[in-house]
């Protein structure tokens, strides 16, 4: 096999034509005939280039409304023939098949057509069928034959040519074929993924994921493991569009826990106030509403002081120049908000390390998406947790009723909850967490835990008592036993929010009301793990 493989004539057929009239301008100027379809061959014409059309080689015209044009020997054999092979080169010759040295093609655009909110008619219009069938063609033959999909490739090809007297290197070949693969997968993909939802197919017998190359990565959660950010491509704000502005390069860890935060915060409309969330380690160290951004950022931080430390900071709305000089106080790796004032980015701008993400918009809360996570031998898939509560939900389950405030403190602790690693409880009071147990193997450890970071907050702001007496409590699971609750009571707790549905809980009502606890149920949990 010869490694080299001059490039003598080209195809090309794009829907992106973005950079097109430059890269073939300077196929050209290597003297690579151009060959070309419909809308490409205009366009290339207009920009005064010598085009040849596929219709030359196939003896055939584009017909049924450009769904049959290149599905024909004069072009699949031109892809596909050995260049080495004595038969394949004397077919070649008897049918006045010339080879194809170089594919250009990328496909109709089908996943922005579907993003666009198209109806089902039109989605199927947008399935390339041509472009799908050259691509795998030219891939397979990349012993002979150069395939580009992206046009972020035009100019690593022209690089390649120059380098090599108009040829290529069989190692760049393999690199465009396994490209070329990895796309017409994606695609297939989007296709399969769309149709299973269009035909209402809840769990279709074959799935598949495909994503784009966001950022390489150092290493993953430690430095022995590999690692990569791939992008899905929906157009929801959040950290793989987020804009960076300053600080080095994220981690693995620091995408993750961003992205938790982020999450978080989006839970809390905008048009409701301002909101904070700090993460660390995936679980939310504290979260709390204010007045302003830098009032609920002082409150998020004296949920655990000592957690924050290193941690993630996300707001719901524009970052200021105020808040942006408290956050500067403390050690922060990441801040994800919207948008950022040019005061507040100066302020960001004398800490070099941080790193500050600016999104556009907040991510719909509610907004259908698959969870998906590998496990040994396949994958496990869901519908994200995107449930949500109101007050019109809430049955209270004991003698007293929450008042109207624990009411809203009680519904804020229950938000947070479905963002904390379970077992998860969380304590809350005027729209603050004051204290977040995660995490535990049994749920009466983390309603302890809870309790103590609440005591340990109150030392720490200078509290004349723990910032859980009086606070609500968030559970999202039920309490299997009575001694949970019983903790949160010996806390301070005053009222309690729980899915409920537990075999005893009779028992737990009945410890809630002894106790005195308010308490009601949403028949709704919010596992995490």
């Amino acid at each position: 096999m010869t490694d080299i493989q001059p490039v003598r004539r080209a195809l090309l057929s794009v829907s992106d034509k973005s950079g097109l009239t430059e890269f073939a301008t300077a196929l050209a100027g290597m003297g690579i005939e151009l060959v070309s379809t419909g809308g490409t061959a205009a366009t290339l014409r207009d920009a005064g280039l010598d085009v040849r059309d596929v219709s030359d080689l196939t003896g055939f015209p584009e017909m049924m409304d450009g769904r049959v044009k290149t599905l024909h020997p004069g072009v699949h054999g031109g892809l596909l023939a050995l260049r080495d092979d004595d038969a394949h080169v004397a077919a070649m010759e008897t049918h006045g098949i010339g080879p194809i040295d170089l594919l250009v093609v990328n496909l109709y655009p089908f996943e922005a057509t579907v993003a666009a909110g198209a109806d089902y008619d039109t989605a199927i219009e947008n399935i390339d069928i041509g472009g799908p069938a050259m691509i795998r063609a030219a891939a397979k033959n990349h012993r002979f034959v150069n395939v580009v999909v992206d046009v972020e490739d035009y100019d690593s090809v022209l690089a390649e040519l120059s380098a090599n007297e108009t040829s290529t290197r069989y190692a760049f070949r393999q690199k465009l074929a396994q490209t070329a693969y990895a796309r017409t997968g994606a695609y297939d993909a989007a296709v399969s993924t769309w149709m299973a939802s269009a035909v209402d197919a809840q769990t279709p017998r074959r799935a598949v994921f495909s994503g784009t190359l966001a950022q390489g990565l150092r290493y993953g959660e430690n430095p022995h493991q590999n690692a990569a950010f791939y992008s899905d491509g929906a157009a929801m704000p959040g950290v793989a569009s987020a804009q960076q502005h300053q600080g080095k390069e994220l981690s693995y860890n620091n995408i993750n826990d961003t992205d938790a935060a982020f999450r978080l915060v989006a839970e809390f409309a905008p048009a409701e106030g301002p909101a904070c969330a700090i993460i660390k380690h995936a679980n939310p160290s504290g979260v709390a509403r204010g007045a302003t951004f830098a009032d609920a950022f002082s409150k998020a931080f004296d949920c655990d002081r000592t957690s924050a430390f290193g941690g993630i900071v996300a707001l719901n709305g524009t970052l200021d120049a105020d808040t942006a000089e408290a956050i500067s106080e403390i050690f922060t790796e990441v801040v994800i908000a919207p948008d950022a004032t040019y005061d507040a980015k100066a302020v960001f701008a004398k800490k070099k390390n941080l790193r500050l993400l600016t999104t556009g918009g907040l991510p719909d809360p509610r907004a259908a998406r698959a969870a998906i996570r590998q496990v040994s031998g396949g994958w496990l898939v869901q519908d994200d947790d995107v449930g949500h509560i109101a007050l019109s939900d809430l049955k209270v389950m004991t003698k007293l009723a929450p008042t109207d405030a624990q009411m809203q403190d009680l519904l804020f602790a229950w938000t947070v909850a479905k963002h904390v690693k379970s077992n998860a409880i969380v304590y809350a009071k005027a729209g603050q967490t004051v204290g977040i147990g995660a995490g535990q193997m049994s749920r009466i450890d983390s309603s302890t835990i809870a309790a103590l970071k609440a005591g340990r907050m109150g030392e720490a702001i200078g509290a004349d008592q723990s910032p859980a007496i009086g606070s609500v409590v968030a559970s999202d699971a039920f309490f299997p036993f009575a001694d949970g609750l019983l903790a949160a009571a010996e806390a301070g707790a005053k009222a309690i929010i729980q899915p409920g549905g537990s075999m005893r809980d009779d028992e737990v009502i009945a410890a809630a009301d002894e106790a005195g606890l308010a308490m009601v149920f949403t028949g709704m949990r919010h596992f995490r793990h």
